[in-house]
């Protein structure tokens, strides 16, 4: 069974930067998403564990075509199948689920699974995992990913957790094909005053760190 609504590489490859967002209303989230086209980022996750989360994917779906709209902390085929009925084009999760990972597969979904050792990291890929998702990514840092894509170079992975401005060139020096981001990118502050000229500006700033790894990616 293909999924009816498939991810857009090419816009994901312009900026490789996945936006998660947790507990924010749909209100807040159409704002985000706006700006977040502004700065030419393509590609946002929705916790699955956010208070009407299948209502704001399909809101963004319908809103914002140009965006990639995924679900993240899938951790049952349930979330999988909700995520996915209401039009998530990707998926992540914080752990290995064999049976979640397969199904994603098998409708033709990208999914990220999160992983950490190397073993599960070249589990979750054997599963068939698009990209793995280190988590968290900046308790052994960049040189980590490294070190394990000495051995595991055709994996691809997806630091997630303490990722910032100061840090996201590192990791994709260190041959991340993208990250993860969230309360870094995501400014709390800049949202609660409703900044969006000022949130445009910090997502741009941190796209403008890896601007000479951007399309080396495909």
């Amino acid at each position: 069974m293909k999924n009816k609504s498939p991810f857009n590489w090419d816009s994901y490859y312009k900026a490789p930067i996945v936006g998660i967002i947790r507990n924010v209303p749909l209100e807040t989230v159409l704002k985000i998403a706006k700006t977040y086209l502004e700065a030419n980022l393509y590609t946002i996750e929705i916790t699955m564990n956010t208070k009407g989360a299948a209502e704001i994917i399909s809101t963004l779906r319908n809103n914002f075509p140009e965006l990639n709209v995924g679900a993240g902390t899938v951790c049952t085929t349930e979330d999988l199948n909700n995520a996915i009925n209401a039009g998530a084009q990707f998926i992540v999760t914080p752990t290995i689920n064999e049976e979640v990972i397969k199904s994603a597969v098998l409708q033709e979904t990208p999914i990220f699974p999160g992983a950490y050792t190397p073993t599960e990291i070249y589990k979750a890929w054997n599963l068939g995992a698009s990209a793995v998702k280190v988590f968290p990514a900046t308790q052994l840092g960049p040189q980590y990913l490294k070190d394990v894509l000495a051995p595991l170079n055709q994996i691809k992975l997806l630091p997630t957790g303490g990722v910032s401005s100061e840090n996201i060139k590192s990791f994709f020096q260190a041959g991340a094909v993208g990250v993860g981001m969230g309360s870094s990118l995501l400014d709390k502050k800049l949202i609660e005053n409703e900044d969006y000229i000022g949130l445009r500006n910090h997502f741009l700033k941190i796209s403008n760190e890896i601007n000479e790894f951007i399309n080396k990616q495909s």
